[in-house]
């Protein structure tokens, strides 16, 4: 396993330091044939994995499954996303799920999903939703990246069907008089920074308000930024509850924008104090 990872590491830097997107491509499918390798080994769960910093490797908290996500930069901005569920097995045989990005293609982005037409994302947080009497779901946090202009993150439900993952569920209670929601998204100015994390004193996914930063701007989410308030989502009861303007005692742990693309030297993140 050892031998893998280290095949996957020099792989990964390929990528990213590849000159194209044909050549970025070409070294990504290479990774993900050496992943897949890797995870054919018998009780491949239990390692970690832990050198290979650009893909985000989240286990689940009751240890039923980990979740591998990263992307790839394009000339143009844009980013790819790439991912595999890793099903933990009493035999140690492999039972994976790739995940799919098929974003451009998605005619709702707020529609429950499989993993082949998957929301893409690369997460940095999991978390269970349990609701009495039924399988628990999966809160998903992750970083979404965009364009050349936005950057977007987003809150996804992870849960299981007998068909395999789905992604997106009606379990966002937002202002009243409004419908459940199945996903949050966030999109805002690429050179700025957005908090969104786990607040777990208080059982609460604290997030930055985002607006415009002029009314005229409003709709237009080039311009929009954190207007230095804070709202969350609250887990009550297997839902998400939204709680606008949270008073905090503590600064929240602020999630830098250290996705952003490497090559690109024009973006450098505003970090809050």
């Amino acid at each position: 396993m050892a031998r893998f990872q280290d095949s996957l590491l020099m792989i990964s830097r390929q990528t990213f330091d590849a000159p194209s997107n044909t050549e970025r491509f070409a070294s990504n499918a290479a990774f993900i044939r050496t992943l897949v390798n890797a995870l054919k080994t018998p009780y491949s769960y239990q390692y970690g994995f832990d050198s290979l910093k650009n893909i985000s490797i989240l286990k689940s908290p009751d240890q039923k499954f980990r979740v591998f996500t990263w992307y790839v930069p394009l000339d143009d901005g844009t980013y790819r996303f790439f991912g595999s569920i890793q099903m933990a097995t009493t035999d140690g045989k492999l039972k994976l799920f790739p995940l799919i990005d098929q974003t451009e293609q998605l005619k709702d982005a707020h529609a429950v999903t499989g993993n082949k037409e998957w929301f893409g994302a690369r997460y940095y947080e999991v978390l269970p939703l349990v609701q009495a009497g039924k399988p628990a779901s999966y809160i998903l946090i992750g970083w979404k990246g965009n364009n050349s202009k936005t950057s977007k993150k987003v809150i996804d439900i992870l849960s299981f069907e007998k068909d395999g993952p789905l992604f997106g569920k009606a379990v966002f209670d937002g202002p009243k008089g409004t419908k459940p929601g199945n996903r949050i998204i966030f999109e805002y100015n690429r050179g700025n920074s957005m908090t969104l994390t786990t607040d777990k004193t208080v059982n609460m996914i604290v997030f930055d308000h985002l607006a415009p930063m002029a009314p005229e701007m409003e709709g237009n989410f080039e311009y929009y930024a954190s207007d230095l308030s804070f709202d969350a989502y609250k887990i009550v009861n297997g839902r998400l509850r939204l709680i606008e303007n949270v008073e905090l005692k503590n600064e929240p742990n602020v999630m830098d924008e250290f996705y952003a693309d490497p090559k690109d030297k024009s973006v450098k993140p505003v970090k809050k104090l």
